[in-house]
């Protein structure tokens, strides 16, 4: 019980944050992302995501790889696995192909999904964010 009350209060610091990386509409990068801070994604990723905040690929964005983060909405559209510590929101445009964990899940209607998903109520492993962290160095 007050293990959860700790949980809701980080996953709120960390959401919150101010500053977000912003990939724009006609930017493509090759390569895998970490970040502590946000991630707003308008362009095209092929490479993986590892975020200790939001991650938000927008209506524009395309990201060919997987991504794992705290929190998650998505428009644009997606080629791999998604690992999303607590809420997943997939919004009406969103296109996945590929698995899903997380601990919550809201899919809007319209949106479009193809592979398997888990919902848990314990916390998916964060520990890929903390390799892509080390093999960077």
């Amino acid at each position: 019980m007050f293990k959860r009350k700790e949980i809701e209060q980080t996953i709120m610091v960390n959401t919150d944050a101010k500053e977000t990386n912003l990939i724009i509409a006609g930017t493509k990068i090759l390569g895998d992302i970490v970040s502590d801070n946000n991630i707003h994604v308008e362009g095209e990723i092929h490479g993986n995501i590892a975020c200790k905040g939001k991650v938000t690929i927008g209506p524009s964005g395309r990201v060919k790889g997987n991504i794992n983060c705290l929190t998650c909405e998505i428009h644009g559209k997606i080629d791999g696995e998604i690992k999303v510590e607590d809420l997943l929101t997939l919004k009406e445009t969103s296109r996945i192909h590929g698995n899903i964990l997380t601990m919550k899940l809201k899919i809007d209607e319209g949106s479009f999904f193809e592979g398997s998903c888990k919902m848990s109520s314990a916390l998916p492993d964060m520990s890929d964010v903390e390799e892509l962290e080390l093999n960077e160095e």
